[in-house]
């Protein structure tokens, strides 16, 4: 794969998953696209975790606090009047 950025990479991904949604393509070229949407999908999913970090890191760094994550159970504790 060429050397892209997340927004092509994207914009190539959505053309594929379109072209495939269309049912138009032969099978054989409909495994070549899933396969090229895989890999696309791969590499962003990559660069947002990158930037992620990114971000977490700059946060720390700043002296803000990182993001929290808090699982459903607890989101449901801190908000539910009854509890």
């Amino acid at each position: 794969m060429a050397k892209q950025s997340f927004e092509e990479a994207m914009a190539r991904l959505e053309k594929i998953t379109r072209e495939l949604e269309a049912g138009d393509l032969s099978l054989e070229l409909s495994l070549k696209k899933f396969d090229e949407g895989v890999k696309l999908a791969g590499f962003c999913n990559q660069r947002l975790g990158e930037a992620e970090s990114k971000v977490a890191l700059l946060l720390d760094r700043n002296g803000v606090p990182g993001p929290q994550f808090l699982s459903p159970a607890a989101t449901e504790t801190e908000t539910d009047p009854e509890q």
